[in-house]
């Protein structure tokens, strides 16, 4: 009867101890084989200097600097150089044309010029006239020969006087003035150099004014 009572304990005894070594085998294989190591973190953080307690900024690996390729400088061309020739032979000197209007014989009435005239002589007239008488002669411009600077001026006709006012304007070249431009002289000074110089032909052009006597003479420039 005991032992019937005691069976059940026992059996709960037993299974309790049974229990209790499986748990122990179990902690005991756990603390032998221990936690599989973990791998280690890689850091990539570069190692400051001693005692700086701490590591530094990453720093990227230096990297080689292209270089750059040479530059040729282009060739330079140098110019050629001029070739020396001859001077052109000057030209032969041709012969002047003829003016026009020019006569090569003695000219006729319509040959001659209306505003020219050779001058020969001045007669002084009364004061009271206020003019004074140019002995003229009315002609043409010849044609000369091609080597000449100009043909003469060829009169015809008889000798003519025309009345030159004693104010009248007047120019002259050379002879009369040292000068191959027109430069303004007094009548009086007309009158001295043609009676020291009596029948030189001296060309000029006049106009007249109302009263038809002279009132602008004008030495006609002849080389």
């Amino acid at each position: 009867m005991n032992a019937d009572r005691l069976r059940p304990v026992a059996l709960a005894l037993a299974a309790g101890a049974l229990a209790a070594v499986l748990t122990g085998c179990q902690q005991g294989g756990a603390a032998a084989g221990g936690a599989a190591p973990s791998a280690p973190a890689t850091s990539t953080s570069v190692p400051g200097p001693a005692g700086s307690g701490g590591g530094g900024t990453p720093t990227a690996a230096p990297t080689d600097a292209p270089t750059a390729a040479p530059t040729v400088a282009p060739a330079v061309k140098k110019p050629a150089s001029p070739k020396t020739s001859k001077p052109a032979p000057a030209p032969k000197p041709t012969a002047k044309p003829a003016p026009a209007g020019c006569v090569d014989s003695t000219p006729g009435p319509d040959d001659v010029d209306p505003d020219e005239f050779a001058l020969y002589r001045i007669e002084e007239l009364d004061g009271s006239t206020g003019k004074v008488n140019l002995v003229v002669q009315h002609g043409a411009w010849g044609c000369g020969s091609p080597d000449s600077d100009g043909g003469p001026f060829v009169v015809t006709g008889e000798e003519s006087r025309w009345a030159l006012d004693q104010a009248a304007y007047v120019t002259a070249t050379n002879p009369i003035v040292a000068s191959a431009e027109n430069q303004r002289i007094g009548v009086q000074e007309l009158i001295d150099w043609v009676n020291a110089h009596p029948d030189s032909g001296l060309v000029f052009r006049y106009e007249t004014g109302d009263d038809g006597a002279i009132h602008r003479l004008e030495e006609v420039f002849t080389p």
